[in-house]
Parts: C-alpha cells; structure tokens; sequence
C-alpha cells in the first residue's frame, strides 16, 4: 500500500535517501511529535521492499512495539516480530523488534535498520552493539535529536554514533501550516526547588534527582492546587497529567476523584488488559483526566487530548517536549491546547512551540553546565491571572495588567497566570538549514548560501552542519526582501544612467 505523505515528509524522505546515497551510514531524521514519524517510517519501509531488502524497525519498548505492528498491519506492510516470547514470523522481510530482545539473541540480516525514538541510542551499549553489527545503513526517527552524545565518535562505528541530521519540519511550521496547535500555558510560582540534587539522565541532560523532586513536590497542598487550576482553566477537557513519581500521580489521581472528577493512574506496572482499559476510557470520555510519570510521554496518541499538566519539574528539554507534544496535535475538538504548569518548566526552559537548536551533540564537555537551559530572556507569568507571557511582554494580553515597574513586585500565592509567546527570531543553524534546502532546489553555489546567511545575521556561517531544512515563510520572505530591495535599487541606477 501506498503511504500517503505531507510535503514535508516527503521532502524528508527524498533528503533521507540522498543523503545516504552520498556516503552517510547513519543519520537522524528530526520530526516533531504529531508531525507523522511513523509515516515517514513506513515510506522508507515501503521505499527498501521495493528494492528487494530487508528491514528491521527497533522500538524501546513493548506498547511502541504493539503500536507500530498495529500501524503496519493497517498500512498493508506484512511483518514479523521479535520482542521476547511475542517473536512471530521472523521470516518476514520486515520485522518490528524489541531492542532488548535484539541485543540478547542478535540481530537478524537486513538490509537496512530503523530506529524509533532515536534519542535514546546516546550512550546505550545495547544500542551500539547492535548498530555495529548490523554493517547496513541506519536511519533513526526522533522528535527530539538533543541527547548528549548522538554525534559522538565511536571506534568500534568508526565514526559518529550519527553523522548528519535530516530536519522533516519544526514546530512552529508545522503550527503555521496547521498541522499542530498552538498552546497557551499557565503556570504557578515555581515550587521550592532548593536542595534538590541533579544528575544526568538517560539523554545526558542534566535534570532534577527523582527522589529528590518527589520529596519536594508531593504535598498535599501542592497537589491540592494542581486539582483547583484545572477547575478554574479546564475544567471538562481530556488531560493528561505528568507526575514525578508513581506515588505522587496516584496522590493527584486520588484528589481528582476526591473531586468528583474522574481520573485515572496508569505506569509500567499496570497490567495489559487495565492499560487498554483506562486508555479507552479516556479516549471515550468516561475518564478526563490520565495521570502518569512517563510511560504516556513517547508512542501515545490521543488527538483530543487538549490540557496537559506538568507536575513534573524538569530541566531536561527531550522530556519537556516529549510531554508538551501529548497536547499539540489538532484535532476538530480544540483550536489551541492548553498548559497547566506546576513545575516551573515553562519558566526555565521556554515554550514547547519555540524554535529549539537542531545539531547532534558530539559528547564532548560544554563551558555552560545545563546544556538545556535558555540563554535568553525567559517567559514570566502574570502577576494577577497567571498566563504565561514573553519576558518582553509588559502588559498581560489576557488581564491586562501592567505592574508597576520596580524592584518589590507583590506576586499572588500560586495564581496560575497565562504566558504568551512573541515570534521567535529563527536560530542560526535553522536558517542554513533551509538556505542550503533553497540551494539545492535552485541550483545555488555554497558562496551564495554563505552571502545570503551574512546578510541576514551579519557574519559569516561557521560551525554549522550540513543539514536540509524545509524552508519556512520567515526565509523565504526575507529572500523575497532582497530581490525587491535588489531590484528597486538597479531601477535607480538605470535611471540615473
């Protein structure tokens, strides 16, 4: 069967396939969550059967597993499985398989090897094993490419864990283009955060100590106030909620029900047959609110799900995104989804839906010790209504109102306000990205590239990578400036001649 693909996945497709053709053996192919990585998956599937090979698509986890061969079996694409005492069909020339059942038995000859969620390969030997011994190109599927290390040097790959990146879209063309939602976000005054220990994490990002951010953040009158707002600002909408640990999510799930609002807990321990259950639930309106640690933060797909609750804090920027892109996707029930911050993360890390720096992290130590963290100036939330606006932003656009500028400013005690977002100046790699794009569609020199970038930032591109972006209306408009610019300009020399 035919995948039926968006421009931009089929821009990424072709960039996929020409970048492989000219010499890389493994590359990522950046699309956000809601974007359609799954499409662009079976594409690239469909693209090698047609060629006689055979493919391997590996997923981290069991209900990524299920959700896929599901994905597959609707699409026509006959396949095996390997994942544990589930392995069926392992003749089949496309396999679905279990990473962790791959590393153990081996992995079986293909042709060509498919990761999903990409950015858990960082550091995991597992992983790396398997891509070694695969000796076949490698193309890795991730909404979120900024795991530490994914550039890294291996001997034993004889390069880089991934040598170049494909960029199918980013979030902010995809808002304008319809194809997500935008969000509008609340947030508290950031829980107390003092004395909590950080660590790296699975990505290599440093963020906050599990236990440490239980200890701080599970208390009933924290929780108490999460269960208020949602009252307040979304009450009646399908929620998802992202707690810090199983205790703490199934606290917020008791106060919800305490309420009258029904709710539900769900983790990895929770049994197949309850999990489908309370996801039908949801999914059926019988629950509103689904309550979880992390299990809901990769593979889940509920497009009407419209409010999201982040409970968590969080410093790390995959997890943040992974969690705000539950709510993004459109659907015909919401025209913006909605943020309900209790964590401080919108503060720390800025909005989902901004425009994030898309280049593989080479493992190698940064000057700046929270690699995730903005540099610059940070939304704040409304002192009265607690909507979430750009640092830039005086006046609430919700409420308002204006503080009065000085350097005692009185805040209200956990009053959610609304953060509004001011558009984004596009970052540097993004728009070389898509000049390169603009070049290779024209037939463009590399001196013209590097002319056009030094007009619009004012110095020449250095360090940056080889990477296509699809061109997004902020370049091409700036293009269409110049050739204006450029030809009202050679009006006034013909006349003047």
């Amino acid at each position: 069967m035919d995948i039926v693909l968006r421009p931009y996945q089929a821009t990424a497709v072709q960039n996929c396939r020409l970048t492989l053709a000219g010499g890389a053996k493994r590359i990522i192919i950046c699309s956000p969550t809601g974007s359609g990585k799954t499409e662009i998956g079976m594409a690239l599937v469909n693209g090698a059967r047609l060629k006689q090979k055979r493919v391997a698509f590996l997923c981290n986890r069991v209900h990524l597993i299920q959700q896929t061969s599901r994905r597959f079996a609707k699409a026509r694409i006959s396949h095996g499985i390997v994942q544990g005492e589930n392995t069926r069909h392992v003749y089949e020339p496309v396999l679905v398989a279990s990473i962790q059942t791959v590393a153990r038995r081996g992995l079986p000859d293909v042709d060509l090897l498919i990761i999903d969620e990409a950015h858990t390969v960082a550091g995991s030997k597992e992983y790396r094993a398997v891509i070694a011994a695969a000796k076949c190109p490698v193309i890795g599927l991730s909404a979120t490419p900024y795991a530490r290390g994914l550039g890294k040097q291996y001997a034993e790959l004889g390069g880089a864990l991934f040598e170049q990146i494909v960029v199918a879209a980013t979030i902010p063309k995809l808002i304008a283009d319809g194809f997500l939602v935008d969000v509008d976000v609340y947030a508290p005054a950031e829980p107390d955060m003092t004395g909590v220990r950080q660590s790296r994490n699975a990505f290599g990002e440093l963020d906050y100590l599990d236990a440490d951010v239980g200890r701080a953040v599970d208390k009933p009158e924290l929780v108490g106030d999460i269960v208020k707002h949602w009252l307040r600002l979304a009450n009646g909408t399908p929620t998802v909620c992202f707690a810090c640990n199983i205790a703490h999510s199934q606290h917020i799930v008791e106060q919800f029900l305490a309420a009258d609002v029904p709710a539900d807990h769900i983790d990895c321990y929770t049994p197949d047959e309850e999990r489908q259950a309370i996801l039908k639930r949801i999914e059926t309106g019988e629950t509103l609110i689904i309550s979880n640690v992390g299990i809901l933060a990769e593979g889940w797909d509920f497009p009407a799900c419209r409010t999201l609750i982040l409970a968590r804090p969080t410093r790390s920027l995959i997890r943040y995104i992974q969690m705000a892109g539950r709510v993004l996707r459109p659907h015909e029930t919401k025209e913006r989804a909605l943020i309900l911050d209790h964590s401080g993360t919108v503060a720390r890390l800025g909005f989902p839906t901004d425009e994030f720096p898309l280049a593989l992290d080479d493992g190698m130590p940064k000057q700046q010790t929270g690699q995730s963290e903005r540099t610059e100036k940070l939304p704040k939330a409304c002192s009265s209504c607690s909507y979430v606006k750009p640092a830039s932003v005086h006046t609430c656009p919700v409420c308002g109102f204006a503080p009065a500028k000085q350097s005692d400013v009185e805040v209200q005690d956990r009053e959610l306000v609304l953060l509004k977002r001011k558009a984004p100046k596009i970052e540097k790699q993004a728009f070389y990205s898509q000049l390169i794009a603009i070049a290779q569609n024209k037939g463009y020199q590399a001196g013209w590239i590097a002319h056009k970038y030094r007009e619009y930032f004012g110095v020449w591109p250095r360090g940056l990578q080889e990477i296509v972006a699809e061109p997004t209306a902020e370049v091409t408009n700036f293009l269409k400036h110049l050739r204006i610019r450029h030809a009202k300009s050679k009006g006034v020399r013909n006349a003047a001649a």
